[in-house]
C-alpha cells in the first residue's frame, strides 16, 4: 500500500508498506529496523517478537526520543511479560513512551508524529 506522495525531503517518511516491508522515502526495506527523522538504523538485530530481549528494547533509550514506536509485524502482538514489564519500566522512568502496535500503524503513527515535529523512532520487527 502506498501512503502518499510526497516530494523528496531529509526527513525520513514512510512512503508505503505491504506484507513484509516497509518503504522510506521510496526505498524499501525487508528486514528489522529502526526509523527516525534524520537517519535510519537498518542493522537492528531483532529477528522477530519472540527473540526480543529487555537489552534490545532498552538500547533504544539511548535514541533520546520522546516516543518508541515497536512495530511487531503484520498484527498487533505483545512482547512476552518478562521482557515488557523491566523495560516499560525503564521507559517511564527515563520519560519516554514506548507504543506497541502492528507495523502498518506504526508506519501512519510515525508519519502523523514526525510532522508535528516531535522526537519519534519507528522500531519494527520485520521478515
Amino acid at each position: 500500500m502506498k501512503l502518499h506522495a510526497a516530494p523528496q525531503t531529509a526527513i525520513n517518511t514512510f512512503s508505503g508498506y505491504g506484507e513484509g516491508y516497509v518503504a522510506v522515502n521510496g526505498n524499501r526495506y525487508t528486514k528489522s529496523m529502526v526509523v527516525l527523522p534524520e537517519r535510519i538504523l537498518d542493522d537492528w538485530d531483532v529477528r522477530s517478537l519472540d527473540t526480543l530481549t529487555v537489552a534490545q528494547l532498552e538500547a533504544l533509550l539511548a535514541l533520546d526520543r520522546e516516543v518508541i514506536l515497536l512495530g511487531t509485524g503484520q498484527r498487533l502482538r505483545f512482547p512476552p511479560a518478562h521482557v515488557m514489564r523491566p523495560a516499560m519500566a525503564r521507559f517511564s522512568a527515563a520519560g519516554v513512551g514506548l507504543e506497541v502496535m502492528d507495523v502498518q500503524a506504526a508506519c501512519r503513527t510515525y508519519n502523523i508524529l514526525v510532522a508535528e515535529e516531535r522526537k519519534v523512532a519507528a522500531a519494527l520487527l520485520l521478515g
